[in-house]
């Protein structure tokens, strides 16, 4: 299902890439890998990740110098020139400049650690997150030499603002595949692009306040602004929010979006959302998560009486329930939301979870549910789907979708991109997300329909005769039969044919082997 107008030419102006093989970067990151040694990806991602970074920052920086040199009436060395326009101050012995002029010497770690340090020193929102541990004795300086000469080649003779997009993508790109290389430990910090990219062209965050509770490295804020961009639309327009528990993955996350130039109010503490709220006052326009799947110890012992949750208190032995409600709490009067969780949620029924997904059917905050495919997740291959949630389904912006929910079965899309992971195409992406646009009834959407094997648009009462289970087979029925001229009998006679051929040829073998086994006997 296409869409018209605005729509389908920003669907055409679309990145074809989801990830799998966006060029130069993938040859990048195969030559920074055969520098790593004895080094695990868990521990090597650090090292180059955190050099792509810097690199990034002191590209960023001698650009603004530049530019201030040539003004006589600014000052090349006041820090507060840089700041004023959201660009990292460097010293002088931490610009990439010099690491690349010292990166054959021995003490080439201990100079990456001062640049880190000084940094850091320098810049009140890095406070805390760059890697400082290149000195150690474990690393071999010969390699980070090397890297240090194949990351300078990295946007070079390219304008600043290109040199910094390549930047990004190289981050981008590096986070994907040691999230790959790292298998399940990788994934819990990276959901793959096709996924956000799924996620965000559903929501549309155009403008207002964006939050992601779990954020990881960051991705879905770094899609939502990229969205922004590729439409039209001014990044200023949104807010972004965030939490993260696992320190390390904050830190990931905070490069992450400084390297794309995003600024972003991300709070780390080790409690997490549910139990340290960073946040608590926020309503967001959109939220967009991929809280992990099926938490078995996540305290919800210790929050038996939360406000959040309004439809039914959350087991203690799964937080997918609780991650629902945190969600919806924090959204504003008129918010969306785009949900990764694990198939269970759909259907499951243990330990009151039938009853909360039943509330919240019934209070009509559930929008859309999608079906997806497998093996799209580097950490799991535990069968995923999408929720989207709408507090206020009669908004202006769209039609009135009170007591409708829209199903979609999507696990026959995608396509593996090796033996083990699978993705979205643009195309793939283009016809989820057109068929819940012109459900929600937008401006430039084609009309809806129902698909027969792919899209459904169920009432309340047909969700109540199915006991509030959510998944979308239930609803969306058999895909369409093609067109058949031939005519029963004749098909009949022709199957039984076959059918006696084959009786034929089992009696034939039965005979040859009950013959060897005689001889076998004598």
């Amino acid at each position: 299902m296409l869409r018209g107008g605005a729509k389908k030419k920003t669907a055409k102006s679309a990145k074809k890439n989801n990830g799998a093989n966006l060029g130069f970067e993938s040859k990048l990151f195969l030559a920074a890998d055969k520098l790593r040694g004895n080094l695990e990806p868990s521990e090597y991602k650090h090292v180059v990740l955190g050099l792509v970074f810097l690199k990034y920052i002191s590209d960023a920086f001698e650009a603004k110098r530049a530019s201030l040199l040539k003004d006589e009436y600014a000052d090349p060395e006041d820090p507060e020139e840089y700041l004023a326009e959201n660009v990292f101050w460097v010293p002088k012995d931490a610009r990439w400049s010099f690491l690349q002029e010292n990166a054959k010497q021995s003490t080439i770690g201990k100079l990456i650690d001062d640049a880190m340090l000084a940094i850091e020193a320098n810049n009140e929102s890095l406070k805390g997150v760059l890697p400082k541990d290149y000195a150690r004795p474990a690393l071999n300086k010969i390699m980070l030499g090397e890297l240090i000469d194949l990351i300078s080649g990295i946007g070079m003779g390219e304008e600043a603002d290109r040199s910094k997009d390549i930047l990004g993508r190289v981050y981008e790109y590096f986070l994907g595949s040691f999230a790959g290389a790292e298998g399940k430990r990788g994934g819990e910090f990276y959901t793959p692009r096709s996924v956000v990219r799924l996620l965000v062209e559903m929501l549309e965050p155009y403008k207002g306040r964006i939050y992601d509770p779990c954020c990881g490295s960051g991705g879905m804020f770094v899609q939502s602004e990229k969205f922004v961009e590729e439409h039209g639309g001014r990044i200023g327009d949104i807010a972004i929010y965030g939490q993260e528990s696992n320190n390390t993955t904050w830190r990931l996350c905070k490069m992450n979006l400084a390297v794309r130039g995003i600024d972003a109010d991300i709070r780390w503490n080790n409690e997490g959302s549910f139990h340290k709220d960073e946040l608590k006052d926020l309503k967001a326009d959109y939220i967009l998560a991929n809280p992990p799947f099926n938490v078995s110890d996540w305290g919800g012992e210790r929050l038996r009486d939360d406000a959040r949750w309004k439809y039914g208190v959350p087991p203690v032995g799964n937080a997918n329930f609780g991650w629902l409600q945190h969600i919806i709490h924090h959204l504003s009067p008129t918010g969306t939301a785009g949900v990764v969780l694990a198939n269970g949620s759909m259907s499951s029924a243990q330990s009151g979870e039938g009853e909360i997904r039943r509330a919240m059917v019934e209070g009509d905050v559930v929008d859309c549910m999608i079906a997806l495919p497998g093996q799209l997740f580097y950490s799991t291959q535990i069968p995923a789907c999408l929720w989207f949630l709408a507090r206020d389904k009669k908004s202006n912006k769209f039609r009135d979708r009170r007591g409708e929910v829209l199903f979609i079965d999507a696990r026959k899309l995608g396509h593996m991109v090796d033996r083990t992971r699978r993705e979205f195409s643009d195309e793939d992406i283009a016809k989820i997300a057109s068929t819940y646009h012109a459900w929600r009834g937008e401006k430039d959407a084609d009309e809806y329909e129902d698909i027969p094997g792919f899209c459904k648009s169920a009432t309340l009462e047909e969700i109540r005769e199915h006991n509030h289970v959510l998944t979308p087979g239930r609803y969306v029925g058999a895909e369409a039969a093609e067109e058949d001229d031939v005519p029963f009998s004749e098909k009949f006679a022709e199957l039984k044919e076959k059918l006696d051929e084959q009786f034929a040829e089992s009696e034939e073998l039965g005979a040859l082997i009950q013959a060897k086994l005689e001889v076998i006997k004598v």
